[in-house]
């Protein structure tokens, strides 16, 4: 159990031996030596009548002397035996706890709450290795290979010559005991360690983003998320947006070189930095995932993307890519680490797109389902499990908090939720880093000595939903006045006005809501809107069944403040969900699970690309789209908002004739 699978054994068989006759999930790394302790097992007592069963007290071999000692040294729980000692003399039922399965179930809450099935590329084998002999000369990696043939079933194993030149000190250091990862996805062994190792080894999933890197570093043996962390993608200094970096490598020799080397060094100072916020070695980590769009999919690999600049936007590979970390100047991992990329989807929609379709599953739902991964370079995913469409919109940094004026990436200070009075037109607001709100008492003590630093990509966008239903701003974008609107809030800025979101005592520190910030967002939720109203025209429909919400700041942005914002369709709230970072999820689907790896390899083939860049409506969805939340589509389930506007009358029109 809970397999409830059955069968016969010879009297004397070990339960782990007869696990592995009936293909039962029964772990063990240390070759049926008790030392592990991977194979615990709960014997069943008395009468089981539903399994026609009766469990007599004898029918398993006693406590045997490796069981003591492992108690005595480690402890087993009450009625734990260890399945590679324990042997059947009788009619048994065997439970297999949840720590002793291969293909243990877990849950993410932070993520889309689907449980991920174990089943890593990389896993962990213990031998003994023959010691060489004169009389039967061999090498150490040929008796290598015997040893795991012999005990594990391990034939064929590749080795990289990095590690080839470790084994013999490998070896001996342990006393010609080794324990041996091996990655099943290529046959290839990935590390060694002297002796028995007992911990699990380590994977790490990277979502390579246009302005951040995420990353988890995740326990193999468990999934167990040890770390997490991110850094911002030290290519936004030759481009915020992908067209712009495209851009830099053909007008400057050498620089997609320049690109692909500096966004090396960061994914290998945060595996660093994530190892030892984990208190492991960096050299633990034996295998990664890495899924991006195509423009960071191909600087990463090293190849100009020079050709995603221009129609009909060739990718030079659309296949799932496999390589040793030193390939890809990744020298904190294990020497012998082996890197998985996602295969990409076609044109501008990649391995981030895929790794999404991963994790949400679009093409398992009966539903008509809207997914959408906000970022630099949105990308959207619109069917069910008859058909299932794609496209990318290119919607800059301002969801992220570039190009706004004060503008931060999330981080301890950053506004991250906003509400504002209609009748007053006072804001509330919270910062990451405190749960309270900025009205309440003990907010000031609560952010510390930072402060409040800026504003984030969620921030944001509540900040300009909210202003549009407070009657600050009206359909076309525009901030009223301070007469307009009625609160001193709103100062004149030139031409146009900015509303005034926070000030400290002084008034020398503000953080304001301008036009131009405004307008960032306008066109960033407009190309989203754009792509996703193409995929609809594409499959011949009008309205969506479910939403979801993807991206680092998805799972922060309520569903009104999205709709009444214009991001996407209208739809039931109810059905509009948020996934978080989607992206990173299915990474790490893909980092522990091995079918997950060859359900999306075949789903990507499956999936209709729409290009938006040439497609003849998204020009005139795009410009439809500026309104908030649209000049022509209805959003019946927004109800009523105020419908002011500032740009036919009253001081604001004086002034900027003036």
């Amino acid at each position: 159990m809970p397999s409830g699978k059955r069968g016969r054994v010879a009297h004397g068989t070990p339960v782990l031996t007869a696990a592995r006759q009936l293909g039962v999930d029964l772990d063990s790394v240390c070759g049926g030596r008790g030392i592990c302790s991977r194979c615990q097992v709960e014997p069943g007592a008395g009468s089981f009548p539903k399994l026609g069963v009766t469990v007599a007290s004898d029918a398993l071999s006693e406590f045997n002397a490796v069981e003591r000692r492992y108690d005595e040294k480690r402890g087993l729980a009450p009625g734990r035996r260890l399945g590679c000692q324990a042997k059947v003399e009788g009619d048994v039922v065997i439970d297999v706890p949840p720590e002793s399965q291969v293909h243990r179930q877990v849950v993410r809450k932070a993520a889309s709450g689907k449980p991920i099935v174990m089943d890593p590329a990389t896993r962990l084998y213990f031998v003994a290795v023959d010691e060489p002999d004169m009389d039967h000369p061999s090498g150490d990696l040929e008796r290598l290979r015997t040893a795991l043939a012999a005990e594990w079933d391990l034939h064929d194993l590749d080795i990289p010559l990095v590690l080839l030149r470790k084994l013999q000190p490998v070896l001996r250091q342990g006393d010609w005991q080794v324990t041996v990862a091996v990655n099943h996805d290529e046959n290839r062994i990935a590390a060694l360690w002297p002796g028995l190792r007992t911990d699990a080894p380590l994977g790490l999933a990277i979502d390579l983003g246009s302005t951040t890197i995420a990353a988890h570093l995740c326990d193999l043996g468990t999934g167990e998320v040890r770390a997490s962390g991110g850094v911002m993608n030290p290519q936004i200094r030759f481009g915020e947006d992908l067209m712009s970096r495209v851009s830099y490598s053909m007008m400057n020799a050498g620089g997609d070189v320049e690109m692909t080397r500096v966004v090396r060094q960061a994914i290998d100072r945060l595996a660093t930095e994530l190892a030892t916020e984990a208190g492991v070695a960096a050299a633990d980590i034996v295998e990664a995932v890495i899924v991006g769009n195509p423009v960071m999919h191909h600087l990463l690999l090293g190849v100009d993307p020079v050709e995603l600049g221009q129609a009909p936007f060739a990718l030079a590979t659309a296949d799932t890519v496999r390589l040793a970390a030193p390939e890809l100047d990744l020298v904190a991992l294990a020497p012998g680490a082996r890197i998985y990329i996602l295969p990409c989807i076609a044109g501008h929609v990649g391995a981030d797109a895929a790794a999404v379709a991963l994790a949400e599953a679009p093409d398992q739902a009966e539903l008509l389902t809207l997914v959408v991964d906000v970022g630099t370079n949105a990308e959207i995913l619109l069917g069910n499990r008859d058909r299932l469409l794609a496209c990318s919109s290119p919607t800059g940094p301002a969801f992220e908090g570039a190009q706004i004026s004060a503008g931060q990436r999330a981080a301890p200070g950053a506004i991250e939720r906003v509400q504002i009075d209609p009748e007053t037109k006072t804001p509330r607001f919270r910062v990451i880093g405190s749960d309270l709100w900025s009205d309440e008492a003990g907010f000031d003590e609560a952010v510390g000595e930072a402060g409040i630093t800026g504003i984030c990509g969620s921030g944001i966008i509540e900040a300009v939903a909210e202003m549009r239903m407070a009657g600050i701003l009206d359909r076309s974008g525009l901030i009223g006045s301070a007469a307009q609107v009625g609160t001193d809030r709103c100062e004149s800025s030139g031409r146009t006005h900015a509303y005034r979101l926070w000030a400290d005592a002084s008034g020398e520190r503000r953080i304001l809501v301008t036009q131009n910030d405004i307008r960032a967002i306008q066109l960033a939720k407009s190309a989203l809107y754009a792509g996703a109203r193409l995929l609809m025209d594409e499959l011949g429909v009008d309205h969506v069944d479910r939403v979801t919400l993807a991206g680092a700041f998805g799972a922060h942005i309520s569903p009104r403040h999205a709709m009444v914002l214009g991001m996407i369709p209208d739809a039931e709230l109810s059905a509009v969900v948020s996934a978080g970072n989607a992206a990173g999820h299915g990474a790490r689907m893909a980092l522990c699970s091995r079918a997950s790896r060859r359900h999306i390899e075949g789903l990507v083939r499956r999936i209709e690309k729409v290009e938006t860049a040439v497609a003849p409506r998204f020009q005139e969805h795009f410009v439809a789209a500026n309104a908030i939340p649209h000049a022509t589509d209805p959003f019946p389930h927004l109800g009523a908002l105020p419908e002011p506007s500032f740009n036919t009358a009253g001081e604001g029109r004086k002034r900027r004739r003036r």
